[in-house]
């Protein structure tokens, strides 16, 4: 397996909504194993299809290294539904399409969740802490919106000219990212985002 490009800030992909999956094909499952080699690469905790070019109703997520996450198994969701929210907190997020921004959000605390696992299985689960903050945070990409748009108008001006850079590759990362408009490039550093 290899690992695959991320789509930074600025590429039209990441403001688009994924397509439903009706089957996953064998080009789905190894998409699925390079985005998890991808996300565990760029030490991420999510990662979405549409975040390596893939318009596909597929995430995954893997908190299993994080002290609350302990005992959480990785997981591949295609196709989510999120059919009830409860409680509200706010944390810092980042993402790996957004390097070196990270600004809090608020979001549900505990979610319930309907999606398809990687045998196109019916699942139901609950979630919440970490484990609900990630998914829907990817849930959000699936559906063409980034953690940004949760912010106030104030704070999306402040950082405009960061965005600026990011959007023009202007940003180090330790992954390989494609610029919007642009040719595959490579840098070098190293963060921890979602």
């Amino acid at each position: 397996m290899s690992t695959l490009p991320i789509y930074l800030y600025g590429n039209d992909v990441l403001k688009k909504k994924a397509k439903k999956v009706t089957e996953v094909t064998d080009a789905d499952i190894k998409l699925v194993k390079e985005m998890f080699e991808t996300m565990h690469e760029s030490n991420g905790i999510g990662l979405a299809a549409n975040q390596v070019g893939e318009l596909k109703q597929i995430l995954v997520v893997d908190i299993s290294d994080m002290e609350v996450g302990e005992g959480t198994k990785p997981m591949v969701v295609i196709n989510p539904e999120i059919v009830d929210e409860e409680g509200e907190w706010e944390m810092e997020e980042g993402c790996l399409s957004i390097p070196d921004v990270r600004e809090k959000v608020w979001r549900a605390e505990k979610i319930r969740l309907k999606y398809n696992d990687i045998n196109m299985n019916d699942c139901e689960v609950e979630a919440d802490g970490m484990l609900a903050r990630v998914l829907l945070h990817e849930i959000d990409h699936l559906n063409g919106v980034l953690f940004l748009d949760h912010l106030s108008s104030t704070k999306r001006t402040l950082l405009r000219s960061r965005l600026k850079k990011i959007s023009k590759g202007d940003v180090e990362t330790q992954y390989e990212v494609v610029i919007a408009g642009e040719p595959k490039s490579k840098s070098k550093s190293k963060k921890i985002v979602l």
